[in-house]
């Protein structure tokens, strides 16, 4: 701005500023290092949407197909006794529902088996091989041994470590109340430890043949390295009344 010979201002044109910079290219390092980075954020979100599947949607998906065998189950005991015989049983749909308060407050149907075809749906299942389970309908002396899952697919022992000497496990047939007293814990053993399935499990201590039950799932938590095993013993039946009324352990 200058002054003019009648005493006004004159404005003047500033000078143009420069033009910005051009933008600059990254150079084949930062293009490498931006590529990774996008990888590493698609892989992460791939592995997060498998674990929401494996730890919650397989989860959803086995309850689904456990309560509908469970009600197939139920509806035959309400038959009677043309419907609930000894042949329906051992049926493929379930021999009945493991109780066990500690640990969940669901009923787990129990079915024969302990493939993953079996446990994915959300259930427990005894066993056939390596050692064969004694049922306790049979009224033989054994070890009734059981296996499920413990995360994902329903994973009904999830609380299997929430256990303790003196705990019920109950489990529930078309006729009978089963109760067992948890007398026995082995927080990890070799997943090809198959004497914990014996009929007399002489790693839980007892050295003679009686009428035992077996828990056994993965260990440590989201793994499949070890197994976490529970012993009980029978300690009475009960038969069930026409309310299907829940022994006290259950109360």
């Amino acid at each position: 701005m200058a002054a003019t010979a009648d005493g006004t201002e004159q404005h003047t044109d500033a000078p143009a500023s420069p033009p910005p910079p051009g933008r600059r290219r990254p150079g084949p390092v930062a293009t490498v290092v931006g590529f990774f980075g996008e990888l590493l954020i698609t892989v992460g979100l791939v592995l997060g949407l498998f674990v929401v599947y494996s730890l919650w949607w397989t989860n959803v998906v086995a309850d689904r197909a456990a309560d509908k065998q469970a009600d197939k189950v139920r509806d035959n005991w309400a038959q009677g006794p043309d419907g609930g015989g000894p042949v329906s049983f051992d049926s493929k749909n379930g021999i009945g529902f493991l109780h066990v308060p500690a640990m969940s407050g669901d009923e787990i149907l129990v079915e024969k088996g302990t493939s993953m075809k079996v446990l994915n749906d959300g259930v427990a299942g005894y066993y056939t091989d390596p050692v064969k389970a004694t049922l306790p309908t049979s009224g033989k002396k054994g070890n009734f041994s059981l296996a499920a899952h413990r995360d994902g697919h329903g994973a009904k022992f999830h609380g299997i470590h929430k256990l303790a000497k003196g705990d019920p496990i109950v489990f529930e047939t078309k006729d009978t109340w089963y109760v067992y007293k948890v007398y026995g814990i082995l927080p990890e053993t070799s997943k090809y430890n198959v004497d914990v399935l014996g009929k007399i499990p002489k790693e839980s201590g007892r050295k003679k043949a009686g009428h035992y039950i077996t828990l056994t799932t993965c260990t440590p938590v989201y793994t499949s390295k070890y197994r976490y095993i529970v012993w009980g013993e029978l300690v009475r039946t009960e038969k069930v009344d026409e309310e299907r009324t829940p022994p006290a352990e259950l109360g």
